[in-house]
Formats: C-alpha cells, sequence, structure tokens
C-alpha cells in the first residue's frame, strides 16, 4: 500500500475533502487539514498511511460531535454515546472526545449548570429529578451536586403551580390539595414542598375572601 502521492484533488460531492492518489490510483481521502501537510511526490510508508487513515476517522467523528452538539450542549458520555450509534470506534471517539473537551465543545460542569438553569426556567422540577437526569446522561455524582445544591424547590413548585390557579379557583382545599399534590410528584417534589405550595396556593386564591 504504501507508495508516492501523484496526485492530491479535492472531492467533487465534497469539497472539505481531499483524494490522495499514490502511484497514479486512488488511495484513499483525507480532510483539507490534513492534505496541507502532504504534497505531490512525497512517499508515504505503510505506517503514515495508517495513522493518516486514523486521523481521518478521528476527523470523521470530531464533525459529527460537532453537529450534534449544535443543537444544545451535551454531556460527554452524550456524545459517546452518539458517536457509538454512528458506527466510530472506541479508540477513535476517545480522541475525539478529548479534542472536544480541550476546546471546551464537551464540559460536564458547564453542560450540567446549562441543564439545571434551562430546566428550572422552562420546565420546573425538583432537585432529586434534575439529579436523576443528569445521572442519565452520564454526569459524575460530584458535578450534579455542585449544579443542583442552590436549586430552590419552593420556587421551583410555585412555578408549576401558578400557571394553574385562575382554573382551580372553585375548588376545595382537599380537592386543590390533591391537583397539587398530583402534579408535583410528577415533578418529582417531595410532600412537605407540596403542602407547603398547596397552602400558598389556596391563599392566593381566597386572598380577597380574607379582605
Amino acid at each position: 500500500m504504501a507508495g508516492v502521492i501523484t496526485t492530491l484533488q479535492v472531492q467533487k460531492n465534497n469539497a472539505a475533502r481531499v483524494s490522495v492518489f499514490l502511484d497514479g490510483e486512488f488511495a484513499f481521502g483525507v480532510t483539507l487539514e490534513a492534505a496541507e501537510r502532504l504534497c505531490k511526490g512525497q512517499y508515504l510508508s505503510d505506517a503514515e498511511i495508517a495513522a493518516l487513515r486514523t486521523q481521518d476517522e478521528v476527523d470523521k467523528a470530531y464533525q459529527a460531535a460537532l453537529r450534534y452538539l449544535a443543537a444544545r450542549p451535551r454531556s460527554r458520555v452524550e456524545v459517546e454515546r452518539q458517536l457509538a450509534r454512528k458506527g466510530h470506534a472506541p479508540e477513535v471517539i476517545a480522541v475525539a472526545l478529548d479534542r472536544l473537551e480541550q476546546r471546551a465543545y464537551v464540559d460536564d460542569e458547564a453542560f450540567a449548570a446549562y441543564w439545571v438553569e434551562n430546566r428550572t426556567q422552562f420546565r420546573p422540577r425538583s432537585a432529586a429529578a434534575l439529579r436523576h437526569e443528569l445521572r442519565q446522561k452520564g454526569v459524575d455524582v460530584a458535578t450534579i451536586q455542585a449544579a443542583t445544591e442552590a436549586v430552590d424547590e419552593l420556587a421551583a413548585a410555585w412555578m408549576v403551580v401558578e400557571g394553574n390557579l385562575k382554573r382551580w379557583q372553585q375548588l376545595s382545599e382537599d380537592e386543590l390539595a390533591r391537583k397539587i399534590g398530583g402534579l408535583l410528584a410528577r415533578r418529582g417534589f417531595g410532600y412537605d414542598v407540596a403542602r407547603q405550595t398547596v397552602r400558598r396556593a389556596w391563599n392566593e386564591l381566597h386572598a380577597t375572601d380574607a379582605a
């Protein structure tokens, strides 16, 4: 397989890749970046070709990861799982992930903080529920703890309930408690948070009556 580079040609269907011809025959493709280190007339040994092919696989995995990360931040394990699903080899994935971390595209601490902030703003839930979600995404225990320790569960529970108050205005206190208790339980909130939230909701709904 060793040979002399006779042609370096940008691929017609992908301008980001270059076809490498050895001794007049197509041998393999590389990225433009990799091609910049090659030149016509250069001799490539079997070991050098193997290294170029491995690097090309890493580059492909890296680019696939960037596309996956474009939608939202991801944990390292999420990216690892996605690349494995796409058929990339474990050793290739490991190198690509290290590069992503070096360039701060993958950062589990930043991801965990983002996840908690995003959930709190758009789909509030208990700290326990957040911890469970982050564990499922492969984040380590210490990082999860740091990201969730400041979660205000009473404030989060009230965000869940507040938008429903008007349509619950005619409920009895027991009926209100069942509605709120069930809703908060589905978001992972415990009894004490639910009890305090029911009391606040009841007071809010009947503040005018008391006045």
